[in-house]
């Protein structure tokens, strides 16, 4: 998992986020609120507001151990999405933090 945590730490204004492409180019910057592994996988709980309420999102690593960067899918199949969901509901609720669905 050194992957991630090299990117979080790369600097203030990026502490705690990740950068994604969209499909038509753009760059979708997210900030991580929790990470987790599962059956050898890790995810994200990332939103798109660092300091007020925002979209939540859940991003898979797909990158392998050899590769120099992390790369993020969003989770979108739905069992996996409300198995996830769960995990970092409790994760979160530790915090006092409450997702909403």
């Amino acid at each position: 998992m050194g992957h991630l945590d090299d990117m979080l730490n790369e600097g203030n204004d990026l502490e705690n986020s990740v950068v994604l492409k969209t499909d038509d180019g753009e760059e979708l910057r997210l900030y991580v609120l929790e990470q987790t592994q599962i059956n050898g996988e890790s995810y994200l709980l990332a939103a798109d507001s660092k300091d007020e309420d925002g979209e939540c999102y859940l991003l898979r690593d797909t990158s392998g151990p050899e590769d120099p960067e992390a790369s993020y899918e969003f989770v979108d199949e739905d069992g996996e999405l409300e198995y996830m969901s769960r995990i970092f509901e409790e994760l979160m609720g530790d915090l006092g933090v409450a997702i909403e669905k």
